[in-house]
């Protein structure tokens, strides 16, 4: 398998550090607000990732953090805490907001089909406090910190391989930062970030504080992920993975902390997912231009169809988001399970040809293991599913295979549209006559009924359609 490295900027075979074993780490939510659709984007990528390493044998633990203290509304350590800021919002206490969000987001994950991590691999940051602590008093006894009247910062001139991820020098980065807002005036240059802040000016109200030798106060945004990585996965580990947006801050701050406490690399092998966008511009809850989830099934999509969007460009391109690509995908999806679900009646002649069977297998994990190319494994997986050579069963054999990757739910969404009960499949058949003649008052009176009855119907060509069952998530 080989795999784009952020940190060496080229694809690189993964070989990990424990035979058979994969150490991964994916940077998780800051709890404030309800997930957008590009922030899933980099969720569903790391599940891809995962899904393709158990594919290729290797057992995988992942760690995952919850950001529900510290993240304040600049990345850098300017503004309010993005909870602080929620909760005066919405007249509820951090602790409310917290939990509400992060219900939200496991939720949002578990219908996007994406493996939640097992209990004790997702760590909250106020669960970790001590161990964050235990970071920073290593970095102070080492000489990599200052400390002011408002904090306790790490000094990133005294980290020589500041930038490194990004490939930015050090005098670059501080360029580019000398004209931030910087609200300490005892930070001995814009570039330091803070490890641990007291509750002092702006934050003397901050509703989650805990003791420390530097005073009364809360964690900075990034020390949480080198502690939990390192309490949970040792350092170094093999994958580190998140938004590209995270690279040039956060993912450097983790580095220099981490890498400057124990004198070790923090992660082998750095992947980035790249940007959703909406009308060219990144999609994020400041500008006030994101969708979620919900949105999208309010507008009846399935969390599915927008998974299969996501798979058809590759993690490392700009996906561009629009609700005629929304509604290409799930018609897309549909048509593809509409095939799965007929492989049964139309192929139950098919000759079987081991020698093609191998080459589809031996072709989509290819593709996969050529840096995760989703796009290319989609176009083979449509292939294989029309080829007229292949059995029946050897269909199946290949979408099962395909989909522990994909988890596009193939197999068991096929089974549900053959199990459509007589009455509306009669319907269906009524609906789709009315269509095929124009009657578009008909046919859409007989899709409000179907749906009353809680079925979705789409149609996928200009004669052909699908009726699937539609999930109430209570």
């Amino acid at each position: 398998m080989k795999l784009y490295n952020t940190l060496t900027r080229k694809k690189e075979i993964f070989k990990p550090i424990k035979k058979n074993k994969v150490g991964f780490y994916s940077c998780g939510p800051t709890v404030y607000n309800y997930a957008h659709i590009g922030n899933l984007r980099t969720y569903v990528f790391a599940d891809v990732l995962q899904r393709a390493l158990e594919y290729n044998g290797y057992k995988v633990k992942r760690v995952m953090n919850i950001t529900d203290v510290g993240h304040l509304t600049s990345d850098a350590d300017v503004g309010e805490d993005k909870m602080e800021k929620e909760a005066k919002k919405e007249k509820k206490t951090v602790w409310e907001i917290a939990k509400f969000y992060e219900k939200a987001f496991l939720n949002d994950i578990k219908e996007l089909n994406i493996k939640k991590p097992p209990a004790g691999n997702i760590v909250n940051a106020t669960k970790s406090i001590k161990d964050q602590q235990a970071i920073i008093k290593i970095l102070v006894e080492k000489g990599y910190t200052y400390e002011t009247t408002s904090a306790v910062y790490f000094d990133v001139a005294k980290f020589k391989d500041y930038g490194k991820l990004s490939g930015q020098s050090l005098e670059d980065k501080l360029t580019g930062v000398r004209d931030e807002v910087v609200e300490d005036a005892e930070k001995k240059n814009p570039a330091d970030f803070a490890l641990w802040f007291k509750l002092v000016g702006r934050h003397k109200d901050h509703a989650m504080h805990w003791p420390s030798p530097w005073g009364e106060g809360f964690p900075g945004w990034h020390i949480e992920c080198s502690a939990i990585s390192s309490k949970n996965l040792s350092q170094p580990f093999d994958i580190h993975t998140g938004g590209i947006d995270l690279i040039g801050t956060h993912h450097e701050n983790e580095i220099a902390q981490s890498e400057a406490a124990f004198q070790k690399p923090l992660a082998r092998f750095w992947a980035h997912g790249e940007f959703l966008v909406i009308d060219k511009g990144k999609m994020s809850k400041s500008k006030g231009n994101f969708i979620t989830l919900q949105t999208l099934k309010g507008k009846g999509f399935n969390p599915i169809s927008y998974r299969y969007l996501i798979l058809t460009a590759h993690y490392r391109s700009i996906l561009n988001f629009s609700w005629e690509s929304m509604e290409a995908a799930e018609r897309a999806y549909v048509n593809l399970i509409s095939l799965v679900a007929n492989i049964n009646n139309s192929d139950a002649k098919a000759m079987r040809k081991h020698a093609k069977d191998t080459k589809y297998k031996k072709q989509f994990e290819e593709h996969i293991n050529d840096d995760i190319d989703t796009p290319k494994g989609l176009a083979l997986l449509w292939s294989m599913v029309k080829d007229k050579e292949l059995s029946s069963k050897t269909k199946i054999e290949l979408v099962k295979n395909f989909d522990k990757v994909f988890a596009l739910n193939l197999i068991e969404s096929a089974k549900q549209a053959a199990r459509i009960p007589v009455n509306i499949k009669k319907l269906a058949k009524e609906r789709n006559e009315f269509r095929i003649k124009k009657n578009f008052k008909k046919s859409d009176e007989i899709r409000l009924k179907l749906a009353n009855m809680g079925y979705r119907i789409e149609d996928i060509s200009a004669t052909e359609y699908l009726i699937t069952r539609v999930k109430t998530v209570k």
